[in-house]
């Protein structure tokens, strides 16, 4: 009984944090902006402590500052703030792709070649309708870089690369609502990426996913 309702309490914990998340990714929660646990309950719901609970949640993510003194508020984002997360997010998936190539079997490999089939379909339909698909591309796109380090064997640099990969997504959203993003190049270097690894071609697989990361945001 007690367990069950830990359970929900952290259902809506979690529901609440992917609320606030997706308005922050689109901009609907611009950076900066203090986020008052009463105008977001009449907002999205829920009670005052889940809300707590979903902003340090998001916190510990990146999307969001606390502080004792002035509360939570979205995180900012500048150039700069792009900058380091992309050179950070090269170094992560790198190293995680190279661990990954020394680990990872045939089963590691059909997961990434399914995940960029389903991200390839994701491409297609975000470029008729950006609006439309935007975040059904970006959580291929996600699906895919994860899947990409599975194998690494690490799992403190799998929750860094996610967490590197949430906070980027506000500028690639971006980016792709200002019409910035080069799809052709994308599907492109994702090609050349999957053809790389399942050829084990260490030195190439790492130099299209730096390139390819480091490119595309800046």
């Amino acid at each position: 009984m007690f367990g069950r309702a830990k359970s929900d309490a952290a259902t809506v914990v979690r529901l609440l944090a992917e609320q606030v998340r997706r308005d922050i990714s689109f901009g609907e929660l611009p950076p900066d902006t203090k986020l008052k646990i009463d105008d977001l309950r009449g907002r999205y719901g829920g009670s005052a402590h889940s809300f707590r609970e979903a902003l340090t949640l998001l916190s510990v993510e990146g999307l969001v500052e606390a502080t004792a003194q002035r509360g939570f508020r979205v995180a900012s984002a500048t150039q700069a703030d792009l900058e380091d997360i992309t050179r950070l997010r090269a170094e992560i998936e790198c190293l995680g792709l190279e661990w990954a190539m020394q680990r990872g079997d045939v089963r590691w490999e059909g997961a990434i070649i399914a995940a960029h089939h389903t991200l390839s379909k994701a491409e297609d339909a975000v470029v008729e309708d950006p609006d439309g698909h935007a975040l059904e591309w970006d959580e291929a796109n996600r699906e895919f870089h994860a899947r990409i380090m599975a194998a690494c064997g690490s799992p403190r640099l799998i929750e860094f690369q996610e967490q590197l990969f949430q906070q980027s997504r506000r500028f690639r959203l971006a980016a792709l609502r200002e019409g910035k993003i080069d799809y052709a190049r994308s599907r492109d270097a994702h090609a050349e990426l999957v053809k790389a690894i399942v050829a084990r071609d260490r030195k190439t697989a790492l130099k299209i996913l730096s390139d390819h990361i480091r490119g595309s945001l800046v």
